[in-house]
């Protein structure tokens, strides 16, 4: 029986692709360097942002530090006015709270972002547990940080979901010993998560909940 959901935030939760690409195209365009596709940015989400910034520098870029820097405080003063929940989701996380199910968010999003966008997005959610790239601990596919979280909600590890967009979603839930979910309606295809190796998929949040409900 599952006790505790824990979340991706990007693609899974919130649908950021545009605000994330705004971001990046100003960086691009501050320091000089050729912009990139929303495509290419979609393609490049999901392993941190400096891994996303390291991605979209041409090579031989020499201030990866900086654009960083940047790109961190431009994105936390956006405003994230072209984020947007997903289709069915609101409903679907009132009726997983009404359950007396416990939920997290990890991500690989910079801490400040992700406590930014939470607040904004998700004000009055008990989430139990809300942790993104702090420094304190590896990125996702590392599962220290979904680990912990679990350990902070005081949950069994066999009694967490974890549900994700990303193949370093499907990768995070297996080296955590959690049940792993992997929903399509974020920024990668059945085909590259099932090679990540998910043998779970949720097309929409429906989907998602009765999967949770047979676990």
């Amino acid at each position: 029986m599952i006790r505790a959901v824990l979340f991706d935030l990007d693609g899974t939760l919130l649908d950021t692709l545009s605000d994330i690409h705004g971001v990046l195209i100003d960086t691009l365009r501050r320091f000089g360097y050729p912009e990139i596709t929303v495509e290419q940015t979609r393609e490049y989400i999901g392993e941190g942002a400096r891994r996303l910034i390291e991605r979209a520098l041409p090579d031989g870029a020499d201030n990866t530090d900086e654009c960083f820097a940047y790109f961190k405080e431009r994105y936390a003063a956006s405003g994230n006015a072209h984020t947007r929940l997903f289709d069915g989701e609101a409903e679907f996380l009132e009726r997983l709270f009404a359950r007396g199910i416990k939920a997290a968010i990890v991500t690989n999003k910079p801490q400040a972002a992700t406590e930014t966008v939470v607040a904004q997005f998700f004000p009055n959610l008990p989430f139990g547990f809300v942790g993104g790239d702090s420094g304190n601990f590896p990125c996702k596919p590392d599962p220290t940080l979904a680990q912990f979280a679990a350990l902070t909600m005081r949950v069994p590890i066999e009694e967490c979901a974890f549900v994700g967009d990303g193949e370093t979603d499907v990768q995070t839930a297996i080296a955590a010993g959690m049940q792993g979910v992997a929903c399509l309606w974020g920024y990668r295809s059945r085909e590259r998560l099932s090679e990540a190796g998910a043998t779970r998929f949720a097309s929409d949040f429906a989907e998602l909940e009765k999967i949770l409900g047979e676990l």
